[in-house]
């Protein structure tokens, strides 16, 4: 099974530069940690749709001598760095774990770039819709620059039980996690549509493929 989705497919795009014609509609894919938001995106690749993953994105924008990387060693200081130059991820994701206001100085520097990235990218989406995985798509005000939202949701044990099991780590540490996220309740009533993600992979599909169609509808 695979483990992510590309940032975009070659096969319904066309070649860097060039662009489709008419705007596709796009659809911006979010949800809580665990929900199964790249399980449902990789649903939906293999019915053809293109996706864009900003997480994948944002980790392609950090590389060595980027604009991004002088960003975020201006902000946080020479601890940001190891002692070649790359990004010490584990010590930045634990920084803005810790601190909320560290955590809104690195957006600041990386979700401008990911937006013009996504621009770009869905420029030359030839394909009737696409995909815009946006796992803070609500709390970056990312769902301005999409058509529709459509939000993975699960139960919180469901969740919990996935993050133990994904990243090992412990029961609080994964309700840590989820209680730093937006409410469920919230994400619910702000998406145009949802996928339940509590049962089983057949039933995962039925929702993807039900979409799926009605977003074809809907792009014309």
């Amino acid at each position: 099974m695979r483990t992510g989705v590309s940032p975009v497919f070659d096969s319904p795009c066309a070649p860097p530069g060039s662009v489709s014609g008419k705007a596709t509609l796009t659809i911006g894919l979010t949800g809580g940690i665990a929900g199964g938001k790249t399980e449902v995106a990789n649903r939906f690749a293999d019915l053809g749709v293109p996706i864009i993953d900003t997480d994948r994105i944002a980790h392609g924008l950090v590389t060595e001598g980027s604009e991004a990387l002088a960003g975020i060693h201006a902000a946080f200081g020479p601890d940001a760095l190891d002692d070649e130059g790359q990004l010490r991820r584990g010590w930045l994701r634990r920084r803005i774990f810790d601190d909320p206001e560290a955590k809104h100085v690195l957006e600041d520097i990386l979700h401008p770039l990911i937006r013009d990235r996504v621009t770009d990218l869905r420029a030359r989406v030839t394909a009737s819709y696409c995909i815009v995985v946006a796992p803070l798509l609500f709390e970056t005000g990312f769902e301005a620059v999409v058509d529709r939202v459509l939000t993975v949701v699960a139960q919180p044990e469901t969740r919990i039980q996935r993050l133990m099991a994904r990243d090992g780590v412990s029961e609080s540490e994964a309700r840590a996690a989820l209680s730093a996220q937006l409410a469920p309740d919230e994400r619910r009533a702000r998406a145009d549509d949802i996928i339940e993600n509590d049962g089983d992979l057949s039933g995962l599909n039925r929702q993807v493929r039900a979409l799926h169609q009605h977003y074809l509808s809907l792009a014309g």
